[in-house]
């Protein structure tokens, strides 16, 4: 039990370390948003993470008539609000110039998020 507890907590940590990282590799390739330093970027992917926890569900169901007539794409335009809102909760470590520079962030942030998960996944099967 221990075990599963230590790696479960591991897991976790790295996927925060390596979101930062790929938010500050968003920043990177694309000018529309700016992460300040690694620190920034760490308190964003942690208010992101939070927001997708929290908000995205309510989202997801409120929205869910919208969703099914645009066979899903409005989830892409709920991304975007999670991504954007985090920004102006954070204020200057972590900017984002608006809706279009949102989508286009969390359009490359999330296909990063599926490449994180995907080794994470690797690394910690279970045994």
């Amino acid at each position: 039990m221990r075990v599963l507890c230590s790696r479960a907590m591991m897991k976790l940590i790295l996927k925060w370390l390596l979101s930062a990282a790929a938010l500050l590799f968003v920043a990177y390739v694309y000018s529309g948003v700016e992460v300040k330093s690694f620190t920034s970027a760490l308190i964003a992917a942690f208010v992101i993470g939070l927001f997708n926890v929290v908000l995205r569900p309510v989202l997801v169901v409120l929205t869910l008539p919208v969703t099914f007539i645009t066979l899903g794409l409005f989830l892409f335009v709920i991304n975007a609000l999670m991504f954007w809102a985090a920004a102006s909760v954070l204020g200057d470590g972590f900017q984002v110039r608006g809706f279009a520079a949102a989508l286009i962030g969390s359009l490359i942030y999330s296909v990063l998020g599926v490449l994180v998960e995907s080794a994470l996944g690797g690394l910690f099967l279970k045994k």
